[in-house]
């Protein structure tokens, strides 16, 4: 299997692209395979197993999470729970490839950074197949997403001089190759460890992982040299000039604005797993697909709707009708709203005990796609364009990554309410959630435009593609 990329790699060698693409493309999308495939099965394994009486006690360091998370939240159901500790998770994820970029940069440099973090993120899916070790897993893998996720991406920027037009092609490539991994997880660790047992998923993230890091291995060659940065003390450091201020609190607004469609998009690997399987009829010519299967359409309709998007941006650019980037968001945020306003028509019509067309559920996964595409890109572009030369790596890093772990708690704290309400509610608050979020960003358009615009105007060259990564 290590040798899948070489054919790949030879090509890009020889065409338009260095080689070492294919190899960092090849090991996101393992790292990604790993990643899904265990997310895919997180929140099932808890409430059907981990979380249950007879199970939970023997969990080292379980009982103290719960005792913490119920002095905030009061008691908290199984379900309650699983969604906290989902958040909580997938919340760190976000948030750690600030301090492994810094690791990368400063101490070990990316290439051996990449590597630890793999070698982490093997062994934290491997822990994830025996009971006990799960929170102590779950801490190794959010380590070892931190130090190679911002690490891999800064190492295909690394590839190409400073100004190559070929650096945006790339990342495009590079986004691949990451939703790839993210289709196939679900389908191959979904099924392993729904149809034949939890440790089963989980010991094929692990393996998967480890292809990645053989990959990675094998095209160490073709990779950018590692460079520690230094500090020079008699080179003074950029200073924030007259109205840099202004612009950074407004991309701290236009990014609080993002925060609502991501609470939303955050449910479908949370809380929809569940209710996908109590409302929806799965069954294909007498055979029943795992629930964990609707997953992979997350990555399967980013990859098929990222052409049709940027057509139809290219068509409107063309009658000078191209919607600004506040203004993509927005629509962005409406996309969200509709597509859990298709879950909360499908709960509806449910009724009791009854079971209704799986399409309702296809019809959000393509909504939320459609919303993610209209969101981030735009959203990491205008940070990118706009934030000030001495806090442009911060805001992209930092702040963008700390916006991602505050949304993703947020859902793991607001899907705690789904057994507390009827499902068709619980759907319609979070449908809300994202149209005041499309609303606010609508209304923020003019006002936030003012300030960014101008702040845009004045970088020369975007570097978002390469945050999308």
């Amino acid at each position: 299997m290590t040798a899948a990329p070489i054919p790949l790699a030879d090509s890009i060698g020889a065409g338009r692209h260095p080689r070492g693409l294919a190899y960092l493309a090849f090991t996101e999308a393992w790292e990604r395979f790993s990643f899904y495939g265990m997310q895919a099965l997180l929140v099932l394994y808890m409430v059907d197993h981990l979380l249950l009486p007879g199970t939970a006690q023997d969990v080292w360091g379980l009982e103290g999470l719960r005792a913490g998370l119920e002095s905030v939240f009061g008691p908290l159901s199984t379900q309650a729970f699983a969604s906290q500790i989902f958040g909580l998770y997938t919340g760190f994820v976000y948030f750690t490839p600030v301090f492994g970029g810094m690791l990368g940069d400063r101490v070990l440099g990316p290439r051996r950074t990449v590597v630890l973090g793999a070698l982490l993120l093997a062994l934290g899916h491997l822990l994830m197949a025996f009971e006990a070790s799960f929170v102590v897993a779950l801490m190794i893998l959010v380590l070892g997403v931190g130090c190679l996720k911002g690490n891999i991406s800064t190492q295909v920027g690394r590839l190409y001089p400073k100004d190559d037009p070929r650096r945006s092609h790339a990342f495009s490539l590079f986004n691949v190759a990451i939703n790839t991994g993210a289709f196939a997880a679900p389908l191959v660790c979904g099924t392993l460890g729904e149809v034949y047992g939890w440790a089963w998923g989980f010991g094929a993230a692990a393996v998967g992982m480890l292809v990645g890091l053989a990959i990675y291995l094998a095209g160490g060659r073709h990779m950018p040299a590692d460079t520690l940065r230094q500090r020079n003390p008699g080179v003074p450091r950029p200073r924030l000039q007259s109205g840099d201020h202004r612009v950074i609190g407004a991309l701290f607004v236009m990014l609080i604005l993002g925060t609502f469609f991501s609470i939303a998009y955050g449910q479908e690997f949370n809380v929809f797993p569940l209710w996908a399987r109590e409302t929806l009829s799965r069954d294909l010519f007498g055979w029943t697909m795992p629930v964990t299967w609707f997953a992979a359409l997350d990555g399967a309709f980013v990859v098929g709707l990222t052409p049709v998007v940027l057509r139809i941006w290219q068509g409107q650019a063309r009658r000078a009708a191209e919607p600004s980037d506040m203004g993509k968001m927005a629509i962005g945020a409406a996309l969200g709203a509709a597509g859990m306003a298709c879950l909360a028509a499908a709960s509806m019509l449910a009724g009791q005990g009854a079971h209704v067309s799986m399409l309702w559920g296809v019809a959000c996964f393509a909504l939320c796609a459609a919303g993610f595409l209209y969101q981030w890109p735009p959203t990491l572009a205008l940070i990118s364009n706009a934030a000030p030369g001495p806090v442009n790596a911060t805001m992209m890093g930092g702040a963008f990554f700390f916006s991602g772990f505050v949304s993703n708690y947020l859902a793991g704290w607001l899907g705690g309410f789904y057994g507390a309400m009827s499902p068709a509610g619980f759907w319609l608050m979070h449908g809300g959630i994202s149209l005041v979020g499309a609303l606010a960003t609508w209304v923020a358009i003019r006002p936030l435009n003012s300030i960014l615009a101008p702040a845009s105007a004045n970088v020369p060259e975007t570097k978002a593609a390469g945050a999308l990564a």
